[in-house]
């Protein structure tokens, strides 16, 4: 039931109108199974349906560190944090979702993992792609 990787449709408005601040705005990732219904064009805010559950993994998951926007390089704007861990966790998680806890819960980004992805009391490791103009997950062209 996951649509997609990438900044959700809702937030490219918020965006626009200024209700997102990278820059001081508190910003969680919280990780999900495969039968969440999280979609680009339909989440709009942080949900717990289809939310994991697991050793080291508390509902809501955990604040993004080290936020920074960058550029503008190639015409493009960008957001990065450090990769998120779950350490000493045993965890089966097919999403993310990243959203704005400051500003109601809304939703910024989904994170489409591709297929499940495991721990085993050990580090879960949601790894971003890397900060750049046409690799960052979110970008402004």
């Amino acid at each position: 039931m996951i649509n997609g990787s990438g900044l959700v449709s809702s937030c490219k408005k918020q965006l626009l109108t200024g209700s997102h601040h990278f820059g001081t705005d508190t910003f969680y990732i919280a990780l999900y199974s495969d039968s969440a219904p999280l979609d680009l064009d339909l989440t709009t805010a942080y949900t717990t349906q289809g939310e994991i559950s697991g050793t080291g993994y508390t509902a809501g998951g955990q604040a993004l560190a080290g936020v920074q926007v960058l550029g503008p390089a190639a015409q493009t704007a960008y957001v990065t944090f450090n990769n998120p861990v779950w350490s000493g966790s045993t965890l089966q998680a097919r999403a993310a979702l990243i959203y704005n806890k400051t500003f109601a819960n809304n939703a910024v980004a989904i994170l489409d993992f591709g297929s499940d992805k495991y721990s085993n009391q050990g580090n879960f490791t949601v790894v971003f792609p890397p900060p750049g103009p046409t690799t960052a997950l979110i970008r402004l062209l």
